[in-house]
Parts: C-alpha cells; structure tokens; sequence
C-alpha cells in the first residue's frame, strides 16, 4: 500500500546537528526499493493560496495557515502496511527536529497500475472492433502526442489523432481485430511505459484483406480517476515472417 510521509520542518527548530537525508534517500529508494519518489519543497513564504468564493478567484501569497511548522517536502512509499511506513518515516531525518506524517492513498478499490493498464488496453481492443472513434479516443489524453502508422507523422493533440484514426477507420469495413500477441508493461509512480506487438486484422474497403503486426510503445499518466495514453508511437510493421507464424 502506499504512503504520502509530509516532512514538516519547524522554523524555531536547531537543524544544525541533523544527519543529512541523502543516505535515508539511498537506504529506502535505491536498497530496499520502498520509497519510490519524493522532492523537497521551497519555503512556505513563497506560497500562493488560492479560493475560490462566489466565482471569485482569490489569490494571497504566503501560505495556508501562519504556523512555525510547516511542509518542507514529500516522499511517496510502498509498504506492506502502516507499520512499516511509520518505521521508515521514524528513520527520516527531519523526523529528529520536526515532524514526518504518515497518511496512506486513498484506496480505489486495489487494483493496480498494471491491472488498470491491461484494461486499459482491452478497452482499445474492444472499440476497435467496432471501430468506435468516441470510445477510442476516450482512453486518450487531450494534450497525447501519437506517430501513426499509416503516415508516420508526428501527431499532436487529441483533434489530431482523431481526424487521422478517423481516416483509417474509413479505409475499413466491418470490424478491426486487434490481436494483442505481447504486452510488456513498466508501471511507474504518476506515469508508466508499455511495450506491445499487435496484429491487426480486417477487411479494407475495396474487399483487401489488412493482416500486419506492428510493434506499439505507449507512456501513460495517472489522470486521477484512471489512466490515459499520453504517448504512442507505432513503428513500421513487421512483415510476413511474423505474420505467417501466427496465421
């Protein structure tokens, strides 16, 4: 499960005999694996609170509430459960002269980024087959930047990558099989990578049969309430020996 620890400095606090952080980075982010990102933040005087009452946007500069304690950072770890966070948050060293909170992600239910992308990727499958541009380009991001196939153009937005998948759809009749035949998925924090070999099968309009394997990298982006291509890059397809194997 994973864990936001707020590292709270405190401004009337002696900093001066605390051990740096750099090994407490090392010991949990590069041996043990558990922490798996985190930055310092600036002072708090360089804030800016914003609200919003009645549709006024109200900005002030400085921070949230005047306090001596304040958030100087964040790390992200994984642990098997609340007690192991909170050893690794006793190990910080800010911990000595302020405070470190714990507070676990908010759980959407288990799944993770892995399982989320390989649905993800299943719903590409299943609007492909029926050619259904709206539920294709749902599984986008807006601002996605895409290198299509069928020119090799670098496509930027999702306007753009829609008129050119709209395009292909035209060129076919009947459903697009896409036959996933590997997917490799690299789940990060915020972000993940995959790496698939698809086949897409269909009939083009003039009666032509479309049988070829491409090769598929994504970049995905946690949106918040799910994950969405951010990246595609479709490379020339691999020809009739893979093809044929599979056939």
């Amino acid at each position: 499960m994973k864990y936001m620890l707020l590292v709270c400095g405190d401004d009337t606090a002696d900093a001066s005999g605390m051990a740096p952080v750099e090994p407490w980075v090392e010991e949990h982010g590069v041996r043990s694996g558990a922490r798996l990102y985190g930055h310092r933040l600036r002072r708090p005087v360089e804030a800016v609170t914003v609200r919003v009452r009645d549709g006024e946007v109200l900005r002030t500069d400085g921070p949230f509430a005047e306090t001596k304690e304040y958030v100087a950072g964040f790390d992200v770890v994984d642990c098997a459960n609340l007690e192991e966070a909170v050893a690794i948050a006793a190990q910080h060293p800010v911990a000595t002269i302020g405070a470190v909170e714990v507070r676990p992600f908010w759980d959407e239910g288990g799944a993770d980024a892995e399982t989320d992308i390989r649905r993800l990727d299943a719903e590409l499958t299943a609007a492909a087959r029926e050619r259904d541009i709206d539920r294709t380009m749902a599984c986008y991001a807006p601002d996605v930047e895409a290198f299509h196939f069928m020119g090799g153009e670098e496509l930027i937005g999702i306007g753009a990558l829609r008129k050119a998948v709209e395009g292909w759809f035209a060129t076919l009749t009947g459903p697009l099989h896409r036959d996933v035949l590997e997917l490799r998925v690299r789940p990060g924090e915020g972000s993940a990578f995959s790496h698939a070999l698809v086949r897409l099968r269909g009939t083009r309009v003039g009666g032509e049969p479309l049988d070829r394997v491409v090769r598929l990298t994504t970049g995905y982006r946690d949106a918040g309430f799910g994950w969405l291509i951010a990246h595609e890059h479709i490379s020339a397809p691999l020809e009739s020996r893979t093809t044929k194997e599979r056939s």
